[in-house]
């Protein structure tokens, strides 16, 4: 402050504006209301606002449940702790829902039905512990919790959270067991061929305690309570206990998510998974010839997961649950993907691994249904999953675009590489492994039809990537011929898929999916040949392989030319073509197809070499008969009439047969034997 020549001092000039006072010398402010808050902490408080129960009772009309939420709260609690229950000591830990790392609301020790007083020599350490439960948490809490504690969790460029599953980046078939029992001896398949591997009773009840000893032993584990299968009548509900975020997110994403409204009233599940995979079972304990153990014990409707952390495992293992369960209920479960045109039409495609039926079924001129498990009831087909589990090993986006745009916020993406500043993901590094994954829930796909349900199929599309190149692009099936390639399931790997391959090779995989199916391959052939004949639908085999030669000599079917080959199945246009039929396979091939050169429909004529040809076609032809033999002592039904039908429907030894021309074989009537299984009491109660 200076000073002039009178005395009075004065404020040098400032280049600010000078703040503007109301006459209470307050300084003017535009804000709003101070927050009503007096620490941080109720300042937290405020950003979230708790969800309110909406649900009316079973049974009330016009009013709300009279049941408080504290109360419902409660009995969801007590069914957790049940669930989470040690059998030696006959009680479950103390449960609490909520974070351990906030400020949770104690809950009162859970009684239990059939409670047993423990001697007090039998009380440990997690007894006298609250296990806090993270119940169905939304996606958004997920990927908090996986961000906060699971090392390995990041947020990828666009906005998936990518996970890693440890040691394990694939299944563990040789690891799996289901329980055997006076009633899985007679109902289920064992032997050569079949991928269920036995263990008693006791043998699970020791995994069993293990694993849930291990998820008690934790702060906190995570609940999911959801459902399978979209179709309502044949609906099952499960519960998924797992002590990772990133799995209860990928489950929350592969099984049916139920609503509010839903999860209220949801009860007692009907089945329930114990996911302990980080920790290892005891190897030796009698069974267990590894860390690793996937152990099924549909009596108990218990599955248990000790030593791998891969999250295919919970997927697969429902997958052959319900492999076991429909069959029952005269339902046929299918490892397959399915869409719906426009006007109703409803196709199923059945593939292994490369043979393009992710990219078939996925049609943007027709709903999908779904990509991978079905059922087909007296209803019509249904989708057993909420989510899609795609492969993103090499993905783009001009390829598989649908893919790529479902991974978001909330997509799960499985053990791949990305830019460590910019998050973008490099789908074609397989640093950690070939098969890495993207879980999303199913209406991320543009054109998926909610609920995922549809009529009886009218084709029955079996895919086969035929390096060989001795198969037609294209042949329409009879009955007993859509059973055998169904039960045979045939594909072939080429040289660079696996380590050591030079030359084409043929794998068969029963039913499409052997690791999954419980019942003999027969019993399902069957139970598909009865459905297609009774709402009237055509079986087709489709080669996505070679022509004109096999691999290395011949080129790859055009997709463009598949796709023209499955828009005449779905249009119905292939059921009037003239058809010839083939040497050594016998199938019928239609001489012409829109948009497709008729040269190619017909293997013989791409070959030039047409010795080596008929050579190639009894190679492949044998090896179907040797692949066969697992499957002839198993007789269907009273005689062995039909397994008969099955076996003549294969290809014979033979080279020069006639070639018969003429229009579209006629429909020959096709008795078909009634293939039941009673319904049992385990199945009853679901």
């Amino acid at each position: 402050m200076a000073a002039n020549g009178n005395g009075v001092s004065t404020v040098p000039k400032s280049p600010l504006a000078r703040i503007q006072t109301n006459k209470n010398g307050i300084c003017h402010d535009d804000s709003g209301k101070p927050v009503k808050a007096q620490t941080i902490d109720e300042l937290h408080s405020l950003q979230k606002k708790r969800s309110a129960p909406t649900t009316p009772l079973d049974g009330v009309q016009g009013a709300f449940a009279t049941v408080s939420e504290d109360e419902r709260q409660r009995q969801q609690l007590q069914s957790i702790s049940a669930s989470l229950a040690s059998l030696t000591r006959g009680t479950g830990p103390k449960v609490v829902r909520g974070d351990p790392a906030g400020k949770v609301q104690p809950v009162a020790h859970v009684a239990h039905h059939h409670h047993v007083e423990a001697p007090t020599i039998s009380v440990s350490d997690s007894s006298l512990k609250f296990t806090h439960v993270l119940y169905n948490l939304s996606p958004a809490e997920l990927y908090e919790q996986a961000i906060k504690y699971e090392k390995g969790s990041f947020i990828t460029e666009t906005g998936a959270l990518a996970t890693l599953s440890g040691a394990k980046t694939g299944r563990s078939p040789r690891d799996k067991r289901v329980v055997i029992d006076d009633s899985t001896r007679e109902e289920l398949w064992w032997g050569k061929g079949s991928p269920n591997i036995e263990m008693d009773e006791h043998t699970f009840m020791v995994n069993r305690e293990r694993a849930v000893d291990y998820l008690n032993s934790l702060d906190k584990v995570f609940v999911n309570d959801q459902f399978l299968n979209w179709d309502p009548k044949n609906r099952i509900k499960v519960r998924i206990v797992s002590a990772r975020a990133y799995h209860s997110l990928f489950m929350h994403n592969m099984c049916i998510r139920p609503t509010p409204e839903e999860l209220e009233n949801f009860g007692t599940p009907d089945f329930t998974i114990y996911n302990a995979g980080q920790f290892p079972c005891n190897r030796y304990t009698h069974y267990m010839t590894s860390s690793t153990s996937i152990d099924l014990n549909l009596a108990r409707r218990e599955m248990v997961i000790l030593g791998t952390q891969y999250a295919g495992e919970m997927k697969k293992g429902l997958f052959s649950l319900m492999h076991y369960l429909m069959p029952k209920r005269q339902i046929l479960s299918l490892h397959s993907g399915c869409n719906m045109g426009k006007d109703g039409d409803v196709a199923l495609f059945f593939g292994l691994s490369g043979t393009g039926k992710t990219t078939l079924s996925t049609d943007h001129n027709r709903y999908l249904i779904g990509d991978d498990e079905h059922c087909w009831s007296e209803n019509g087909v249904s989708n057993i999953e909420g989510g899609c589990y795609a492969k993103c090993i090499d993905l783009s986006r001009e390829k598989e675009p649908d893919i790529w745009n479902a991974i978001k916020f909330g997509t799960v993406l499985e053990n791949i590489v990305f830019d460590e500043h910019t998050r973008e993901v490099d789908y074609s590094d397989k640093s950690v492994t070939e098969n890495t994954r993207a879980a999303y829930p199913i209406e991320y796909i543009p054109n998926a039809k909610i609920p995922c349900v549809g009529p009886h199929p009218k084709n029955v599309i079996l895919l086969a990537c035929d390096a060989f190149g001795v198969l037609p692009p294209v042949s329409k099936l009879s009955l007993a011929q859509t059973m055998y390639h169904f039960i045979s399931g045939y594909t072939a790997l080429v040289a660079g898929t696996e380590d050591g391959i030079k030359e084409p090779t043929a794998t068969f995989s029963a039913c499409f999916g052997a690791a999954f199916i419980m019942l003999h391959p027969t019993k399902y052939a069957a139970m598909l040949a009865e459905k297609m004949q009774k709402h009237g639908a055509t079986g087709w085999l489709v080669n996505t392989g070679w022509s004109g030669g096999s691999y290395g000599s011949g080129n790859r079917i055009k997709l463009p030319y598949t796709r023209k080959i499955i828009d005449a199945i779905h249009s119905g246009s292939l059921l009037n073509a003239t058809y010839q039929k083939t040497e050594v396979f016998g199938l019928e091939i239609p001489t012409e197809i829109e948009g497709v050169p008729s040269g190619i429909l017909r293997p013989e004529n791409t070959w030039t070499d047409k010795k080596a040809y008929k050579e190639t076609l009894l190679k492949l032809a044998g090896l179907f008969k040797k692949n066969f033999e697992t499957f002839t002592n198993y007789q269907i039904g009273k005689d062995n009439k039909l397994t008969e039908e099955i076996l003549a429907a294969g290809p014979v030894r033979s080279v020069g047969a006639s070639n018969g021309t003429g229009s579209g074989p006629k429909a020959v009537p096709y008795r078909m034997p009634i293939v039941k299984m009673e319904k049992e009491d385990f199945c009853s109660n679901f």
